[in-house]
């Protein structure tokens, strides 16, 4: 049997034997809209419970346009280009251009480029949200769950906010897309580190595909709700990153829509666990590094049975990485037990900790082999993993221990497919 693995942007072939007991589970394809481009234009003149965005927009308006940083596959030229065209055609609307970056590193001028084209770069302000830099923050307000929000002060000062993304499934958040542009993707470390926090994050509801119940959306939503006027405008894609739907309008009824949507497809139900599950971070850019990478390891947790063992194919290009406390936080522990009962200890709060967090809770349950060629083994080992060089090689050795009848699951796209047990 030959598996097309999404990594990196050549993706992996493997082949394993065809007397194993192997399932692929991968979502169901939708094709690409045939006009993307007039699908787009058409969602922002009929949206979803709002009026179109054009007759929300006044002359004199300072609009806000926040778009998807580099670690995600969102179409931002597509995007982009339809919101401003509505824009420009309003007079003397003055237009920024905000990247949400929530926690990750600014993106540089090549990346930018390199995202939505030279034509938008080089005639729009482009405003990189600093998470870590109080003094670019205003604080708008406390949430229910007592976490005060800080949101980027050159965004509030905005009359309309334009939230540009894609939904697709999140491994604490429920969905992405929605609010997750303002909140994390335009706050403050102190908001976002409340909401990730160790009992946020540790709550049953705080998985794929949850949004009621679960209290990082719930809160996602409510920061979102504080930041004044918002128009939404996301988009669901295929395996091949390709617009298979465009949800605009109101927040909550627009992005309830396309959540809807992409359950359909991306949610798949077995009917036991495996005792191997190899997956990966759905190829360039989600498998930009380590960290983005627990994404594919926490959809495999979801079908792997306890004491069975992870292969996740992830190029990590760039590292595990080091601008975050993720490397730190784990490098600092001797085992995933000793990780968790430090996250979990009262007043622990650190940069990156949710992720780690995510990371030992799996391998409590199951181990974790990565296959990398962006990391080696003594940091895939730093990392409390398993080094892996050959996906077939490791398949076997596991084959060894547990017999050539263990179950085996392959999860090409990864978290593009949330597999759940009935």
């Amino acid at each position: 049997m030959r598996v097309h693995l999404a990594y990196g942007k050549t993706g992996l072939p493997i082949e394993l034997d065809d007397s194993l007991n192997v399932t692929v589970v991968e979502p169901t394809f939708v094709p690409a809209l045939a006009d993307l481009e007039a699908a787009v234009r058409a969602a922002l003149r009929k949206p979803i419970g709002s009026p179109p965005l054009g007759d929300i927009v006044r002359p004199g308006m300072r609009v806000g346009v926040v778009f998807s940083d580099i670690t995600r596959p969102a179409p931002n030229p597509l995007l982009l280009t339809a919101v401003l065209e509505v824009l420009d055609a309003i007079p003397g609307v003055e237009i920024t251009l905000f990247n949400a970056l929530g926690t990750h590193r600014p993106n540089t001028e090549a990346e930018l480029r390199g995202m939505f084209g030279n034509a938008i770069f080089d005639r729009r302000r482009i405003v990189q949200n600093n998470t870590f830099d109080p003094a670019t923050q205003v604080r708008v307000g406390v949430t229910s769950k007592g976490h005060e929000t800080w949101l980027n002060a050159e965004l509030m000062a905005c009359d309309l906010k334009v939230l540009t993304g894609f939904i697709e499934p999140h491994l604490f958040a429920g969905f992405s897309g929605g609010g997750k542009a303002i909140m994390p993707g335009m706050a403050g470390q102190r908001t976002v580190l409340g909401n990730h926090d160790a009992e946020m994050i540790g709550h049953p509801k705080a998985i794929w595909g949850v949004t009621q119940g679960n209290p990082i959306w719930e809160e996602v939503r409510e920061v979102a709700g504080q930041a004044g006027r918002l128009f939404l405008l996301n988009v669901t894609l295929n395996r091949d990153k390709a617009v298979t739907g465009v949800f605009a309008g109101d927040l909550d009824q627009a992005h309830a829509a396309g959540c809807a949507f992409v359950k359909r497809s991306a949610m798949v139900a077995v009917p036991r666990p495996f005792d191997i599950v190899v997956t990966t971070n759905s190829g360039y850019p989600l498998d930009i590094n380590l960290y983005q990478s627990v994404k594919g390891m926490r959809a495999a947790d979801q079908i792997v049975r306890p004491g069975g063992a992870i292969i996740i194919a992830t190029s990590c290009w760039d590292g595990i990485p080091e601008h975050g406390l993720y490397g730190k936080i784990l490098r600092e522990s001797r085992s995933p037990r000793e990780l968790l009962d430090k996250i979990c200890a009262p007043g622990f709060l650190e940069q990156d900790q949710w992720q780690a967090h995510i990371q030992a809770l799996i391998q409590l349950k199951a181990d974790i082999y990565v296959k990398s060629d962006g990391l080696t083994d003594d940091e895939i080992r730093s990392a409390l993993l398993l080094p892996c060089r050959r996906i077939e090689d490791t398949v076997a050795e596991l084959l060894a221990k547990c017999g050539r009848g263990a179950s085996i699951c392959v999860m090409p796209e990864g978290p593009q497919t949330i597999p759940f047990l009935v």
